[in-house]
């Protein structure tokens, strides 16, 4: 007894001494949820990487931006790998924020990530974020309420076809509200829907002169749509929506229309999460009538380094890990592909596996490919960015417009009004800025 004790307790010890000796990674993601299968597939990882500890820091969507901001702009090194999308690659990259990712490994293959998205996280021929997943925007509806209703999705829905259709299949008696889209405040929450929309009706945020438009038709055009409809046939509250709510309650069969990044599509087709999985159909994003332009949404979800990590080879051997074709065919292993991360490499939409069990795969490689983030508006713009407008100031000045018009969306003040404060702020803010005199 005494000799197997001291043998375990020599073990104890040994162990001990080994996650003494093993080098931590502070890792901080959003709270979706191919982030949240992400975590719980890690194991793998530290199987390969035993000397690596990875310690996860799980945040809503708006929390996650203003804490990792913060940190990165402080160069306080609370974290070394960081989750943040391709509005900040390009723009911190620059500000010498991040780290190149110049040894992702001999079998990374960086040439079979999407042009657009790997253009998107690259500068000067760098790549400074690798891709989880890549995403547009598209309507998810249910196939059954359109039928029930003797409707047929065009292959281009207009957005007026989109509000007939809504206030048609809306049965509130029944808990069915005809659309769900997102209200929450925030420059990556309504705001990202918002542009896209106001793009998709013709409009812009600045001119060729950086001056504000929001005192412009398509804008009000845009806020007044959005705002009838969703108090016709969207859900109650929802001002306090954003993308994980709204893909909740379009799960529960609480939806008839959502209108959202082409990533839910793998959600609200799962079986298991979905109790409509059977009865989903997809479109391309809307357009209005006479507009060429079916929003320009272009997002990807990245993993980046914090120039001021002092673990920088352990953190990317995680990213590496995470953004692989070899993570790919874990997460199909163990979840089947319809669950792989979509959105950026090209060998997975040449995957027969992934084409025959994900029907949203064409869909969402169209939209993805409809995309020109080069051109967002019809007309000329200063600017690039499909759903964001790709300058420093976009982050405050998108959340603070996103506070006006979710306001709006509660009742608590009208849509002129709403304009108007949004005018008044992006003046004030490009002037400070020097865009504007």
């Amino acid at each position: 007894m005494k000799l197997r004790t001291l043998i375990l307790g020599l073990c104890s010890a040994s162990a001990f001494a080994f996650a003494a000796h093993a080098e931590a990674v502070t890792i901080a993601t959003v709270n979706n949820g191919d982030m949240i299968r992400m975590q719980k597939l890690t194991d793998d990882f530290t199987a390969k990487n035993p000397d690596i500890q990875l310690n996860w820091v799980t945040l809503e969507e708006n929390v996650l931006r203003e804490r990792v901001t913060t940190d990165i702009a402080t160069k306080g090194g609370q974290y070394d790998v960081v989750t943040i999308g391709n509005y900040e690659v390009p723009i911190w990259a620059k500000q010498s924020w991040l780290l190149a990712l110049d040894n992702l490994g001999a079998d990374y293959d960086v040439d079979d990530l999407l042009p657009a998205i790997r253009g998107g996280l690259s500068v000067d021929g760098k790549l400074y974020a690798a891709p989880f997943y890549g995403e547009s925007a598209m309507v998810m509806y249910r196939t059954d309420l359109f039928e029930k209703a003797g409707l047929k999705m065009p292959d281009k829905p207009t957005w007026e076809f989109i509000g007939d259709a809504a206030r048609k299949i809306t049965d509130r008696s029944a808990g069915i509200n005809g659309i769900c889209l997102r209200g929450k405040a925030g420059w990556g929450e309504n705001m990202a829907f918002l542009t896209a929309m106001d793009n998709s009706f013709g409009g812009r945020w600045f001119d060729e002169k950086w001056q504000p438009q929001f005192d412009q038709p398509e804008w009000k055009d845009t806020l007044d749509f959005y705002v009838k409809l969703m108090k016709d046939a969207g859900p109650e509250g929802a001002s306090s929506n954003g993308f994980n709510e709204n893909l909740t309650l379009f799960q529960q069969g609480k939806c008839g229309m959502w209108i959202d990044a082409t990533v839910a599509a793998s959600f609200v087709s799962d079986p298991k999460n979905s109790t409509v999985a059977d009865k989903v159909g997809f479109a391309i994003f809307p357009n209005k009538e006479g507009v060429d332009n079916h929003g320009n949404w272009l997002w990807s979800w990245n993993l980046a380094i914090p120039a001021s990590t002092k673990k920088a080879e352990a953190a990317e051997k995680f990213v590496s890990w995470a953004t692989s074709k070899g993570y790919t065919e874990l997460v199909a292993s163990k979840e089947g592909w319809a669950s792989a991360p979509p959105g950026t490499r090209t060998s997975l939409y040449n995957n027969e596996e992934y084409k025959k069990a994900a029907p949203f795969a064409g869909p969402t490689l169209a939209a993805m490919n409809a995309a020109d983030i080069t051109k967002p508006s019809v007309k000329p713009v200063p600017y690039t960015g499909g759903q964001f407008v790709a300058i420093p100031e976009f982050q405050g000045l998108g959340t603070t417009v996103g506070q006006l018009f979710s306001a709006a969306l509660a009742g608590q003040s009208s849509v002129d009004d709403a304009l108007a404060a949004a005018q008044a702020a992006s003046v004030r803010e490009m002037t400070r800025a020097r865009y504007i005199k």
